[in-house]
């Protein structure tokens, strides 16, 4: 098949390598430098397996910036885009998604079209009514950073918002990439706006369980009590587990915190105490943390990486940036150890080169994940990462 791509973040390059080792896939974006990467076949973003796959000579993959060059002859077009939720203007951005859609159809090319963006509740179907066509379809992504390629190989299931016989050649497709037997991986159909809700929901879920553990770690941090032994003694019960349990500074990322408010924001007419409370526990677990640095009383706090997890380049949204504000504010002096920043500065606060530098120069190092760099100044660590995992 000849499938487009459009937008190289973690969903849309794993799925366009993946997709290109059986098909002829073209990558659609609006950075040129980005697609000057990928067709030297050099990674854009931080994830080893995606590295080696794009180096596979056997790979049938071409990235343009080109609209047009990117949807002649496309059987079917795949909708990555970047969508964030505006605090401002208490609204889901939307319009790269729409955009994308409003240059197929004005151009004439009458493709199927699989949204894979985080997008509201009920938007699919709004597409839909608005251009009068049945085939826009979402399939909701559960990839995590620095493992997409893995994840989209091993699927914990796969969603599909529609039922026609587009939607079973793109479920297909989906499968094809997997390493999993087939008849191993859930396969579900089901309405546009379901599957838009599969999506939110999975997250906000996800968002929960994290704040209820960072709830617990403050809890035992104010009372002198032991996490790491607490969480293990309820993680034994098999209907809570192991997993997903390990103490931070709050849930960040590219997902968690736009899915949460935008799941809040769908509820806006709808009773609800936990979806609001799971929004508002994460700023109250920020306010925390910054506390319990601020009562130490530095004069210069080290934020060693922005990041917010090991083999990850995203800082976006991430936890740390909301304590590092926060301390700021109180007028502390904040320095920041961070080798993907080019910039000298990141909100006026100097960015470090040098680790060593970096360590002499800090009184208190805050760290959202424990580094075995990190080993020498142990004595000057606050991190809330008892289980050093992600």
């Amino acid at each position: 098949m000849n499938i487009t791509v459009v937008g190289l973040g973690y969903v849309g390059l794993s799925l366009a390598a993946l997709l290109s080792q059986k098909h002829n896939v073209k990558a659609l974006d609006i950075d040129k430098n980005r697609v000057d990467q990928i067709n030297r076949r050099e990674c854009p973003i931080v994830d080893h397996e995606l590295s080696i796959l794009l180096k596979n000579p056997e790979i049938n993959l071409v990235a343009t910036a080109d609209n047009e060059l990117a949807y002649v002859d496309a059987d079917i077009v795949i909708v990555c885009t970047p969508t964030n939720y505006n605090s401002a203007s208490n609204e889901f951005d939307t319009s790269s998604v729409t955009s994308v859609i409003e240059n197929i159809l004005k151009n004439k090319f009458f493709i199927p079209i699989f949204i894979k963006s985080t997008i509201p509740v009920g938007f699919t179907q709004e597409m839909k009514n608005k251009y009068e066509t049945s085939e826009i379809y979402f399939s909701p992504e559960f990839l995590r950073e620095g493992s997409a390629v893995r994840d989209n190989q091993y699927p914990s299931r796969i969603i599909v918002g529609g039922k026609s016989e587009n939607a079973t050649i793109f479920a297909q497709l989906l499968k094809e990439v997997a390493t999993k037997h087939d008849e191993n991986i859930p396969v579900i159909f089901m309405d546009s706006t379901e599957a838009e809700a599969v999506k939110l929901f999975s997250n906000t879920y996800l968002a929960m369980r994290i704040a209820y553990f960072n709830e617990l770690d403050t809890y035992c941090e104010i009372n002198n009590l032991n996490t790491e032994k607490i969480i293990k003694g309820i993680g034994y019960d098999s209907r809570i587990g192991n997993y997903y349990n390990n103490p931070s500074f709050g849930y960040g990322g590219y997902c968690l915190p736009k899915d949460t408010q935008q799941l809040l924001k769908n509820y806006n007419k709808v009773p609800n105490k936990i979806i609001e409370a799971i929004v508002a526990a994460n700023t109250t677990r920020k306010d925390h943390i910054a506390n319990q640095i601020i009562k130490m009383k530095p004069n210069i706090v080290g934020v060693f990486r922005l990041i917010m997890k090991e083999g990850s380049d995203n800082f976006r949204e991430s936890s740390v940036q909301g304590v590092m504000k926060r301390i700021k504010s109180k007028g502390i002096k904040v320095i920041i150890y961070e080798p993907k920043l080019k910039d000298k500065k990141f909100f006026e606060s100097q960015v470090y080169k040098n680790l060593n530098n970096f360590m002499n120069d800090s009184d208190i190092i805050i760290t959202n994940r424990f580094s075995e760099q990190l080993n020498s100044v142990k004595h000057k660590i606050y991190t809330r990462d008892l289980f050093r995992e992600n």
